[in-house]
């Protein structure tokens, strides 16, 4: 299958348990929830989104013909990668630099979007994960997640809509009418997550997952690093 990127860049992850990790991210182009067009804004369960998702037209974007091509691109991305040679055949296998690294400097890719789950399959993650990856990705769970994902986030929108219970964080936006915090801490995750909702002009939404987090210690408070430390 083609895979549609909208962006594809080095940096470190800003949220959640893997916060400060040095990631390849993949954003996939589209989302199951809405267009991504302002238009349509007022019609989607997530008016708050602040991702553009719409298009290939972003840093290391770009339509992909196959998994290789894609797989190929993510491991150029990492800087310790090794570029395939020039003239290659489409069967040639896969490369990554295999010098030694230290204990926890695995390569690392996150999937993100709009929704990964649209696109992201099999065959890519094996490519992956043959060259050394750890794949993490990060759903509304609205779709079953496919096998051998190394990181799993799922951050819902509608409780009605969920179909990935399980994984390694559940990281809720907060405070969202009709999903409260109580309808999901049966769920089978290693780490729960509130992260204040980010609206122009609210700025008592963080304090309020503050005080949730405290008279509930299930739950721990994540920040969107990134956007402090002035990244993407």
């Amino acid at each position: 299958m083609s895979y549609s990127v909208k962006e594809l860049f080095y940096t470190l992850q800003g949220e959640g348990a893997q916060t400060g990790r040095a990631a390849v991210f993949c954003r996939f182009s589209g989302c199951n929830l809405w267009s991504g067009l302002e238009k349509d804004r007022h019609k989607t369960v997530c008016p708050f989104c602040d991702t553009d998702f719409v298009g290939v037209d972003g840093e290391g974007g770009g339509k992909f013909h196959d998994a290789r091509h894609l797989a190929e691109a993510i491991i150029n991305t990492w800087p310790e990668s090794s570029s395939l040679a020039e003239g290659s055949q489409p069967n040639m296998s896969l490369q990554l630099d295999k010098s030694p690294r230290k204990k926890n400097s695995v390569p690392y890719v996150v999937f993100t979007g709009g929704e990964p789950l649209l696109q992201l399959d099999h065959e890519l993650i094996q490519l992956l994960h043959d060259s050394g990856f750890e794949i993490g990705v990060e759903t509304n769970g609205t779709i079953k997640a496919p096998e051998g994902i190394d990181w799993l986030c799922v951050s819902p929108k509608q409780a009605d809509r969920l179909e990935q219970r399980s994984g390694n964080e559940l990281k809720l936006l907060f405070p969202l009418q009709n999903l409260s915090p109580e309808k999901f801490e049966s769920l089978d995750f290693q780490h729960f997550f509130l992260q204040a909702v980010d609206e122009a002009g609210q700025t008592d939404h963080l304090q309020a997952v503050i005080q949730y987090c405290l008279e509930h210690p299930q739950w721990r408070v994540s920040l969107q690093t990134h956007k402090l430390l002035g990244l993407k």
